[in-house]
């Protein structure tokens, strides 16, 4: 029985300590959310602008030759998938490579008819355990990532649909809504579409040297902007998922040291009392 006891005191421990490292990290993701929404927000009102600017041109602008704008008979798509480097974030990957695949089941026969930029090393692994098709892909970025990071696969991905590598480009995140609500996506990115671009411009602008020259240089700037807002949007939804999971793991642990105390005290009642029958079989012995 004593050993029984030690058996579970010790189990007792070790669910303890678990739990303290559950809390230690959901404040620590907590922490990082809140710079994480802060950063997603602050970013919304230039991809808004710029969005704006670009709709401006392309709707002012009678015949738009652009790539980005061209629509093509779609041979090969490409799928810009953004997942974490780490796990420990609850259905975050889980959900949006399900997404990914589900997407690619419905669309596709063959390997050959699509390619994969993979932000992520839960993403690169999963894909390379597959054998899926992946070109380009980004790891070990940090929770506050800068555009500097990923302007390397943004611009790989968009060139290579100017080149006619791809006639589409979709890219696929988890997009955020709260803490507890991360909604997977996959957006067509490219082609850009060019219906209802009125509806988005405020303003009249002036261009110089042309509409044409300003629309050259924005719309790679334009779409890889979309890519960055996407990625701070995943990473805001990486860590709210990554705090809910540690705090369900928290709750878990708190009440499952809970049970395990019952069940010691139950045992060390039932220790004591056969060792108070023992002491009392004794004494009736000897009388």
């Amino acid at each position: 029985m004593a050993k029984g006891l030690r058996d579970i005191k010790r189990q007792i421990k070790s669910v303890q300590s678990t739990k303290q490292i559950t809390k230690a990290m959901e404040m620590v993701a907590a922490s990082k959310l809140r710079r994480a929404q802060e950063k997603a927000a602050a970013a919304r009102p230039y991809s808004d602008k710029l969005k704006e600017v670009v709709f401006s041109i392309a709707s002012a602008t009678k015949d738009i030759t652009h790539p980005m704008f061209e629509k093509r008979p779609v041979k090969k798509t490409g799928y810009l998938v953004i997942t974490s480097d780490r796990g420990l974030a609850g259905g975050y990957n889980t959900n949006i490579l399900k997404k990914v695949m589900v997407t690619i089941a419905e669309r596709h026969q063959s390997k050959d008819e699509y390619e994969i930029f993979v932000i992520g090393r839960k993403g690169r692994e999963y894909f390379r355990r597959r054998e899926l098709p992946v070109v380009e892909e980004l790891t070990d970025l940090s929770d506050t990532p800068l555009f500097a990071d990923i302007k390397s696969i943004a611009y790989a991905a968009v060139q290579r649909f100017e080149l006619g590598h791809i006639d589409e480009l979709h890219i696929c995140y988890n997009r955020f809504v709260n803490a507890l609500t991360q909604v997977p996506e996959v957006d067509q990115l490219l082609p850009m579409v060019t219906v209802n671009m009125n509806a988005a411009v405020t303003a009249s602008y002036e261009y110089e040297p042309s509409a044409n020259a300003v629309l050259e240089v924005l719309l790679p700037k334009y779409a890889e902007t979309l890519i960055f807002t996407a990625l701070l949007d995943g990473k805001a939804s990486e860590l709210g998922s990554k705090m809910t999971a540690m705090g369900s793991a928290t709750k878990n642990a708190t009440k499952m040291i809970g049970d395990l105390q019952l069940t010691y005290n139950r045992a060390r009642q039932a220790a004591i009392t056969q060792e108070i029958s023992e002491i009392v079989a004794g004494a009736d012995s000897q009388s």
